[in-house]
Parts: structure tokens; sequence; C-alpha cells
């Protein structure tokens, strides 16, 4: 099952992120052709080429909590605490450090 999630930088959309056998991260046109617009990551430089992973992406990987409050988000949103990219669509809406959110795309 392919789960897909917008990537906002300071609530403006940057990119779409997924997880299907591997992750893949991409910048929406609109957003790479604005040369004003940064990066969402040094290790995610602009780039209109599609960006994939058989790990989650570092970047996002660090947006995640760790140890007990990992454990009681697992516990809270029923989510295995080695589902990242779902404790990822959970936790990150909002509550998060830095420009970053994300949104889930539901199909």
């Amino acid at each position: 099952m392919k789960r897909m999630a917008k990537v906002y930088i300071n609530k403006e959309l940057a990119g779409i992120l997924s997880h299907d056998t591997k992750y893949s991260f991409r910048y929406i046109d609109s957003y790479f052709n604005n040369s004003n617009k940064p990066a969402i990551s040094l290790s995610l430089p602009k780039s209109n080429q599609e960006y994939t992973s058989t790990f989650l992406f570092p970047f996002f990987f660090n947006l995640l909590s760790e140890g007990v409050n990992r454990q009681l988000q697992s516990k809270r949103f029923k989510l295995s605490e080695t589902d990242y990219f779902g404790l990822l669509l959970a936790t990150a809406q909002h509550d998060t450090i830095g420009a970053i959110t994300l949104e889930e795309i539901k199909e």
C-alpha cells in the first residue's frame, strides 16, 4: 500500500514524500522553479529528480521522536515503533521543531 504526504516548509507546499517498497521525495514543479525558495535540507537539494531510498531519508527520520516519546506515540497511534512513515504522518502535521510539516495524502 503506497502512502504519501505533502511536505510543507513554512506552510508552503514544497514536495511529496511517499513510501511503498521504497521511499521517495520529489519537489513540486512550482516550488522547484522558484529560485527564491530554499531546499528543505542540505541532504535533499533542490532538483527536478526524484530522490529514492530503501530507508527513510535521514532528514525526515530526524523529525521523529526517540526513546520513551516514540514508545508513547506508538501506543497512542497504535503503530509499530519501526513504522517510521506512519509515525511521521501521525506526528509531523503540526508538532515539529522547525519549518517542516507533513500532511497525509489520502487516496
